[in-house]
């Protein structure tokens, strides 16, 4: 999914501020200046609620570096595309995504028992018949104006179609079925809806703010990977000097260290992120794993970003290379079953299951294979899962294709990397 800067973030007649500090004594020093800490993320990143007269007061208090104004983010929504309204039908079939990147034959060797896989997204039904056995609805959370909420729905949908995609049971008969099919998911919803122009229709917001908290809570339940299919449209390279890229780094870098793998989608803007300074957030953030998306075939879907050293691993995000060979109804896989199925929401769609296409899709894809890697080898710290994914990929020598970085996932073949079967 897209997300769009709206406009900074108020507190009553204040305002929310991402600080990225030394980490030395500066809580106190911060909350001297008159300001009120509500969160503190790893990485040495707080964010402070204060005036929005005086954002030197906060600048100038010692061991601050830079600050930013947090922002909200408008949720693009995807369109809906064909739906499947029945829960008895076996549907793995249909599911070339697994097919093409070998979750069958990984499934052989673990299908993600023991791990724990958050969902940072607009929340997972956790009645769907595919998700109810492995979601973990009492550690759900929302992440609302910097509150840390019990949460147990989904909003949009998108989030339940990309748990699905990471986790979906297997019953062996019927439904659709995840990468890592006996893995943990844990919602992390930040999504929620807001009348914020004041026009008197409510539309789905979240903040940098409650993605930042999202991102440090997954490290602290020890989620062994966080699903991060949101992203920005591409960012000029004057915002690089902001506060908002250096916090996402510092929050990252703190996440992975503490072996949570952070996977986030590319973005859909069919945008070269090598040249002039372009960039996204967060899969350009150092230390998020970047996943472009391919069909059925294998090559860079058209709307996909890309761009050398940009991209990770390619993996199946539904579509073709140009729009009209999607819409097409002459090719291996016609339109709509070369987008990828997955679950929804009964309650919003009227329907269990439907394709959708998008870097949303393809990132679960490969957060997914962490869960099978983390099972096989739970002592693999983040560096190791990640060298094991990309050296797992095929399709391209070497880790430098623009389009697909080290190769189009292959989930068995991750499980062989270094030595991990």
């Amino acid at each position: 999914m897209t997300l769009s800067a709206v406009r900074p973030v108020a507190a009553g007649d204040d305002t929310r501020y991402v600080v990225n500090t030394d980490g030395s004594g500066v809580k106190s020093n911060i909350e001297d200046a008159g300001y009120s800490i509500q969160h503190e993320l790893g990485g040495n990143v707080y964010l402070a609620v204060g005036s929005s007269d005086d954002r030197t007061a906060l600048e100038d208090v010692n061991g601050v570096g830079d600050v930013a104004r947090d922002v909200n983010l408008d949720f693009e929504k995807p369109e809906k595309e064909h739906e499947n309204t029945t829960t008895d039908d076996d549907l793995y079939p249909y599911q070339w995504d697994k097919q093409v990147t070998d979750v069958p034959e990984a499934h052989d060797t673990t299908t993600g028992e023991g791990t724990r896989l958050a969902i940072i997204d607009t929340g997972i039904d956790v009645d769907h018949p595919d998700l109810q056995a492995n979601v973990n609805a009492d550690a759900g959370r929302l992440f609302k104006h910097g509150d840390i909420l019990h949460d147990e729905q989904d909003v949009y949908g998108h989030g339940t179609h990309v748990a699905g995609i990471t986790a979906a049971s297997d019953d062996g008969t019927t439904g659709v079925v995840g990468t890592a099919p006996d893995a943990e998911l844990v919602s992390l919803r930040v999504f929620y809806y807001e009348d914020y122009d004041g026009d008197g229709e409510a539309e789905l917001y979240t903040t940098v703010g409650d993605i930042l908290t999202a991102i440090d809570y997954a490290a602290s339940i020890d989620a062994d990977a966080a699903n991060m299919s949101i992203g920005t449209p591409p960012l000029p390279p004057q915002v690089n000097g902001s506060g908002i890229r250096g916090a996402y780094e510092r929050v990252v870098r703190s996440a992975t260290q503490r072996d949570t793998v952070i996977v986030a989608s590319a973005g859909n803007s069919g945008a070269d992120l090598q040249h002039e300074g372009y960039f996204t957030t967060p899969n350009s953030i150092s230390g998020a794993m970047s996943i472009s998306a391919t069909g059925p075939n294998d090559k860079r879907v058209f709307y996909s970003n890309y761009g050398t050293n940009e991209i990770d691993v390619g993996a199946p995000g539904g579509g073709y290379e140009t729009l009209d060979k999607t819409l097409s109804d002459s090719t291996e896989w016609p339109y709509p079953t070369n987008l990828v199925l997955s679950s929804v929401p009964p309650d919003i769609y009227g329907a269990y299951y439907a394709y959708f296409a998008g870097t949303s899709m393809a990132a679960p894809q490969v957060t997914g294979t962490v869960g099978l890697v983390r099972s096989q080898s739970p002592d693999a710290n983040s560096e190791k899962v990640e060298k094991a994914i990309r050296e797992g990929a095929e399709g391209v020598d070497g880790q430098s294709s623009a389009d697909i970085g080290a190769g189009r996932l292959n989930a068995d073949k991750a499980l062989d990397a270094g030595g991990l079967k």
